[in-house]
């Protein structure tokens, strides 16, 4: 059976984003591979070092999120990556031979350096070595594939590039990982900008329905709208993409004939909106009064050991390609 590995960092609340972005794609990978989901605590180190202890405070809440969405432990290994050791001795060697001119060229280290410049420091090795600590993460499970965003293909080509250089410096131990892409790979935030934490325009899982209508009801729509009786493009209001998540065929059809040709206001296009949330936000705090700490704390710990075997076994089949099994 095919094998999916993929990770999610613990930095805060989880959000819509987060669910459109990875978590819904997980769950229907779960149907369908042999399935590796870890908290990337290490990974939240490498930009969230100063907040060790927030960090380590937000595993338990986003693996009863997680949970709570649809993530089913009997049809997943979902654990800790800092409770496998394994992943940070494969680093260790891959870091080896990947050289810091390639690292550097990683879009996504740019991006982000540039766009928390003056707010954290990220001039760490750390940060820099993340796409080689990814690598060695799904590779210590020979992942065939991994579910990310757009912005993480560059990732996944390094991955498979030192995939090729491992297996051409010592012998064939390693697939090359494939990106499977989520359908909607950028979700439109409370601000028209991409949901994000960073931007403070999110729409977090596990908070009241009440808070969330708040935040629904002042949202920007189509600027050109300015009035009722404006004609409006769904296209270009941020509300309209979460309709496109909630809503159903004929709620679209109706809720883009009313805006463009004037039928009723923005309001009335939030309602129906919100009714839909309504249903999903039910349901997800159904399922996660359900999950109790303890629990969750066992089925990490479960999850761990799990996946600390099948690391193991990845780093003797290493060490034996290396030369390096026995003295």
């Amino acid at each position: 059976m095919k094998r999916v590995v993929s990770g999610m960092r613990p930095t805060g609340k989880m959000h819509l984003g987060n669910y459109f972005g990875a978590i819904r794609n997980w769950i229907d990978l779960q149907q369908k591979y042999e399935s590796y989901y870890f908290i990337a605590d290490w990974h939240a180190l490498t930009s969230h070092y100063a907040e060790s202890k927030e960090v380590r405070s937000w595993i338990i809440p986003m693996v009863k999120d997680l949970i709570a969405a649809g993530l089913e432990p009997d049809r997943c290994t979902l654990f800790l990556q800092s409770e496998v050791k394994e992943h940070a001795e494969l680093y260790l060697l891959f870091s080896m031979f990947t050289s810091v001119p390639r690292l550097e060229r990683v879009p996504t280290y740019k991006d982000i350096k540039n766009q928390l410049e003056g707010e954290k420091d990220l001039a760490n090795l750390g940060f820099l070595g993340y796409p080689v600590l990814q690598t060695a993460d799904i590779l210590i499970y020979k992942g065939d594939f991994v579910p990310v965003g757009k912005d993480q293909e560059y990732h996944i080509e390094l991955a498979r590039e030192i995939a090729r250089k491992f297996n051409s410096l010592y012998s064939e131990v390693f697939p090359e990982p494939k990106a499977i892409f989520t359908e909607i790979p950028v979700l439109t935030g409370l601000d028209g900008r991409k949901m994000s934490k960073s931007y403070n325009n999110t729409l977090e899982l596990n908070i009241p329905f009440s808070e969330v209508k708040k935040k629904i009801m002042p949202m920007k729509t189509d600027v050109n709208r300015k009035r009722k009786t404006d004609p409006g493009d769904p296209e270009k209001c941020p509300v309209w993409n979460l309709h496109k998540l909630f809503d159903n065929d004929e709620e679209l059809e109706l809720i883009k004939d009313s805006c463009t040709n004037a039928k009723f206001g923005c309001v009335n296009c939030k309602k129906i909106l919100l009714k839909n949330l309504e249903k999903f936000y039910s349901d997800f705090h159904e399922n996660r009064a359900k999950l109790s700490d303890e629990d969750i704390r066992d089925l990490i710990l479960q999850g761990s050991e799990k996946a600390r075997k099948e690391a193991q076994n990845t780093l003797e089949l290493v060490r034996g390609a290396m030369g390096w099994k026995n003295l």
